[in-house]
């Protein structure tokens, strides 16, 4: 006789479904190259060096850099806004190159050197020459923002010294300000390089 398919049954039956799911999903990680591969769990308690100090965190497979540096580092300089790699709000530097680290795993950046925020100002308490540039020029207005746009043209100019004004526009293109204060934060670059502040294109 056929057991009758009761409420419970069917309960159970999703519940065990969806935990087989998971099991199989957790396999799956992306590696550092990129690549999926299902070879096996990845490991959890990993090394990551931010800001020059090496750190060992328990991380999970899928876990984004953003959550990483947020709720085990406590590193909430790093801003998560739009959580889609669309806002720039939690941009990054990976090896001195800008990420949106909302939307990069924190599995692929293991042999790499992370910059966030907090490693900009100085041992003694000094402002990054960007930062202090930033307040010159009331750039930041709710502030939200501040820390990707920071990082960004940080790393503007770290390969380019004495940008245009057209040059800095691009490489903040990325970063969005609900304020609106894109020609504060424009200005705070070019001051940042030496150049005037309030200059034209």
């Amino acid at each position: 006789m056929n057991a009758k398919l009761t409420r419970r049954r069917f309960i159970k039956g999703v519940i065990a479904s969806g935990a087989a799911a998971a099991s199989a999903s957790s396999a799956m990680f992306v590696n550092a190259a990129g690549a999926t591969t299902g070879a096996g769990p990845v490991e959890r308690l990993i090394t990551l060096t931010v800001n020059g100090r090496k750190r060992r965190v328990d991380v999970l497979p899928q876990e984004m850099l953003a959550d990483t540096l947020r709720k085990r580092l406590g590193l909430t300089g790093t801003k998560i806004s739009c959580n889609r790699g669309e806002c720039g709000a939690c941009t990054v530097l990976v090896d001195d190159v800008t990420y949106y680290s909302c939307s990069t795993l924190t599995h692929s950046v293991v042999s790499k050197n992370i910059s966030t925020v907090e490693g900009l100002q100085a041992a003694d308490g000094s402002l990054h020459v960007v930062q202090q540039a930033f307040v010159e020029e009331l750039s930041p207005q709710c502030g939200f923002c501040t820390p990707g746009q920071l990082m960004a043209a940080v790393a503007l100019l770290k390969t380019n010294s004495k940008p245009t004004r057209h040059e800095v526009q691009q490489a903040m293109s990325g970063n969005l300000c609900r304020c609106g204060a894109y020609e504060q934060y424009l200005n705070g670059v070019m001051r940042a390089s030496g150049q005037s502040g309030n200059t034209g294109l």
